[in-house]
């Protein structure tokens, strides 16, 4: 698909001069020489980049800026003018414009211009495409109901008001910690939508590596460091990092993540200049930090700087109640995801077979549960036997019976005679059937000759 420029320039001769030499590159162009419904025209047709001179009759390119920002037109701007000073230059780059050229250009000049515009907007879609794309992941509730929950959720928005720059979240793995950071950080950086969110997996780099990723260096600071780095502290200024499974890293790099926590800057590696830095830091941990301490695996100084705000996720297992919110939420949203509007819901047995699982696996495990389910099963009605049999055979979940099927006998913890179960069996089917024994052998599924053998063998011939 052609990239598509827009013109807008009174002077012809500029616009036939721009239009000839871009379409020569492969653009799809059109060409205006006057300002009236400019941006109308440019929404409507939707370019990639507009030129825009600024001395237009009517209405300045300025004014156009203005009109085009205002209706929030995606395209790159790109001015033309005449104005040699910087003045012009500066006021439409402080209204959006991605770059200008002055009058008179060269051809190559302009090229050069058109492809760097070309390449941030490309850029900027990327961005929103990916925003959009992994937008469920950020600002969402957790789902639940329970207790355990409506605590955390009230704990987590008083953290959130109070704009807490430090917070601990813990809890064991799949429970949803990452989740809880990320409604954090939409939440406190709700107005600025470009705040970057950075997530660091301290237990998946070795210490020499996540000491580099984490704080950055200098040109020449080792053998390797061929020009200088930022760090991620750094380049998560203006919005948050987390560090996720804190207790793995090592207790020469906490001591430098503490200096960093209290001083709020942060020093590469081989530098000498401390790099001031405005963040939220959030770590989570499945691992308990307190025994930790007391091991001298973990730093007493840094678990108490990050457990002076702390959030704990509750195990999928003692908030039971809320397994049916989360089956059915993850059901809607999987059944979108794969085009399975045929899937309706869960029977009783199934919500009970779900219930009565321990989720070893928490959240995690359920979601994944459900979305395996939808992908492979072709039902209206999601039954027990469309589970994993690990998840039925260790469910406490009464088992489904089919109908009219007879229940299962529970041997009692002091155990029982067989032979005064079997002889009361018999008597009893005897009673039933009024002492028919075709009828008694009938409702003990043996043959004639079989209760024949078993009445004489119990001394029941006599039983009436």
């Amino acid at each position: 698909m052609k990239e598509k420029i827009y013109i807008v320039d009174d002077d012809e001769l500029i616009s036939m001069m721009l239009s000839r030499a871009l379409k020569s590159q492969g653009y799809e162009i059109r060409a205006d020489n006057k300002a009236d419904n400019v941006a109308e025209e440019v929404m409507a047709w939707n370019p990639d980049v507009v030129m825009l001179d600024v001395k237009l009759p009517g209405k300045s390119g300025i004014e156009i800026l203005k009109e085009l920002k205002g209706m929030e037109v995606p395209a790159q701007v790109i001015i033309l003018t005449a104005d040699d000073t910087a003045e012009t230059a500066v006021k439409a780059m402080k209204l959006g414009a991605a770059d200008y050229l002055t009058k008179p250009f060269n051809i190559d000049e302009v090229k050069i211009v058109i492809k760097n515009a070309l390449e941030k907007e490309k850029l900027r879609k990327e961005v929103n495409y990916y925003r959009k794309f992994f937008s469920h992941l950020f600002g969402k509730e957790i789902v639940g109901g329970s207790l355990p929950i409506r605590e955390l959720k009230d704990k987590t928005a008083k953290i959130i008001a109070a704009r807490v720059s430090t917070i601990l979240i813990t809890g064991e793995s799949g429970t949803g910690k990452e989740l809880i950071a990320r409604n954090i950080h939409a939440n406190i950086h709700g107005g600025d939508k470009y705040a970057p969110f950075i997530r660091v997996n301290c237990a998946a780099l070795p210490d020499t590596l996540l000491e580099s990723e984490l704080f950055g260096y200098e040109k020449g600071a080792f053998t390797d460091a061929k020009s200088e780095k930022k760090g991620l502290f750094e380049m998560a200024d203006g919005g948050s990092i987390l560090l996720d499974e804190i207790g793995e890293m090592k207790p020469t790099l906490q001591s430098k993540l503490l200096r960093v926590i209290e001083e709020r800057a942060v020093r590469r590696i081989g530098g000498k200049d401390e790099i001031p830095i405005d963040l939220i830091v959030m770590a989570t941990t499945n691992r308990d930090l307190a025994r930790a301490v007391e091991t001298e695996q973990f730093r007493m100084d840094l678990f108490y700087r990050l457990n002076a705000f702390s959030l704990h996720v509750p195990a999928l297992r003692e908030r039971t109640e809320d397994i049916r919110l989360l089956a059915n939420h993850f059901l809607l949203n999987f059944s979108a995801k794969y085009n399975k509007g045929n899937i309706k819901g869960f029977s009783q047995d199934a919500y009970r077979v779900l219930s009565g699982y321990k989720w070893p696996g928490n959240v995690r495990e359920l979601r994944n549960v459900i979305e395996r389910l939808v992908v492979l099963e072709n039902t209206e009605i999601v039954e027990p036997d469309h589970f994993p049999p690990e998840i039925v055979g260790h469910s406490s979940a009464p088992r489904q019976q089919q109908p009219g099927a007879q229940a299962p006998f529970t041997l009692p913890d002091a155990g029982i005679s067989l032979e005064d179960l079997e002889r009361d069996l018999i008597k009893q089917a005897l009673d039933k059937s009024r002492n028919n024994k075709t009828v008694a052998a009938r409702l003990l599924n043996i043959s004639y000759d079989s209760l024949r053998y078993q009445i004489k063998k119990y001394g029941l011939e006599d039983q009436n």
